[in-house]
């Protein structure tokens, strides 16, 4: 069974697109552990809304902020801290997939880091990296994290239009498993998800 951690290299980087293929492409359950935000929806509603197979289950948030800030941030301005022991993975016999909230050393609390959370819950990770100036140093930083916390990355997986140059500094150091690419859309639908979790489903077979 995949059991997979969705991070990203900062914000924005399509980490919810990526899940919602991923979810699709498994058939997997999809969990949320820490939701800051709430409107206009939750990235769990997002993946929902675009994963047609029936199959699929998803594991409420254990935390849902209304604040779309930090998690820490989020959780401190309802009164609240969250603890390690608050996270333990959905009893599910199915693929999983997991998604993060921001990057890898987001705090989830003080002393408490998204990367913390990944090493309790014993997941493997799949990195989005997506091209922005200043993004070569954040996925390099981002794996070499994993790389000192030992914690496996299953892929790496380039959203938006190719970019040789930065993808080819970025190989240069990291010759891992790379996924499939996620190209721009005009509009992220259940048909777009479901024609890219045909590719990445066969990737996984």
């Amino acid at each position: 069974m995949e059991h997979l951690f969705i991070t990203g290299i900062g914000t924005d980087v399509g980490k919810t697109f990526a899940a919602a293929v991923l979810t699709e492409a498994l058939q997997a359950d999809y969990w949320k552990p820490v939701q800051a935000g709430l409107t206009p929806t939750t990235d769990a509603g997002t993946v929902r809304g675009l994963v047609q197979n029936p199959i699929s289950r998803f594991w409420p948030e254990r935390h849902r902020l209304a604040l779309p800030a930090s998690p820490h941030a989020a959780a401190a301005a309802e009164g609240l801290t969250l603890q390690p022991t608050d996270f333990e993975l959905p009893a599910t016999k199915n693929h999983l997939v997991v998604e993060g909230a921001g990057g890898l050393l987001v705090p989830l609390a003080p002393g408490f880091l998204v990367a913390d959370l990944v090493q309790q819950l014993g997941l493997a990770v799949v990195v989005v990296s997506r091209h922005y100036l200043g993004s070569i140093n954040h996925t390099l930083l981002t794996l070499e994290a994993l790389q000192a916390r030992q914690i496996p990355v299953r892929g790496l997986l380039f959203n938006g239009e190719p970019t040789p140059a930065t993808e080819e500094a970025i190989l240069s150091y990291y010759d891992g498993p790379v996924l499939p690419r996620l190209l721009p859309e005009p509009a992220v639908t259940p048909a777009v998800v479901s024609r890219y979790a045909a590719e990445f489903r066969a990737w996984f077979a």
